[in-house]
């Protein structure tokens, strides 16, 4: 009787020394704010340098979550119908809707054309880069001012030859990774 007690509480006294090792190394470790700020600020570095090889590639797609008008007035679209697509030479602006049958099939206004004068300003310091472009395409020639953050973040404005300006805000993605859906261009 006395050799089962003894087996027992030593029995349980592994146990115990056992559980205080896990606790020990657990992974529950919280991060303190000044730790949270460095991993952030590493991470925003990271994307940083990749959206730098994708924007230099001119292989992209910035997929509008909402479009805004000079006022500031911002409506939700679809990402895979309101786009701005680049491929090397040649870009893509794209308005759509699910409701409408617009001049492109997909309920708005397709311009295909080719890139002309290249520019990405870069600012490591805040981490934002800033691109500038023209796209000539048959229905007009349209300057794009896009501004990109490491957050993935995005916005290009795009005026005309007309008085009007038009927004896209949203996020980028790589041209192999994009799911948009190109209508027929707008002649």
């Amino acid at each position: 009787m006395k050799k089962i007690k003894i087996n027992v509480v030593g029995f349980f006294w592994i146990i115990f020394f056992c559980g205080i090792s896990l606790i020990a190394n657990s992974q529950d470790y919280k991060l303190t704010r000044q730790e949270k700020k460095e991993v952030r600020k590493a991470q925003m570095a990271s994307n940083y340098y990749i959206l730098d090889s994708l924007l230099n590639s001119k292989r992209f797609v910035l997929e509008a979550d909402y479009l805004q008008d000079k006022y500031s007035s911002r409506i939700p679209v679809n990402s895979t119908l309101n786009f701005i697509r680049l491929n090397g030479v040649t870009g893509v602006l794209q308005t759509g809707s699910n409701i409408n049958l617009g001049y492109n099939g997909v309920g708005g206004v397709t311009a295909e054309g080719t890139i002309n004068s290249w520019e990405i300003t870069k600012d490591p310091k805040r981490y934002v880069f800033t691109v500038r472009f023209s796209l000539l395409t048959n229905i007009g020639h349209y300057d794009v001012l896009m501004r990109v953050n490491s957050s993935n973040n995005a916005s290009a404005d795009i005026s005309g030859l007309g008085p009007g300006r038009l927004t896209w805000v949203g996020h980028l993605k790589a041209l192999n990774s994009s799911r948009v859906f190109k209508g027929q261009n707008t002649y």
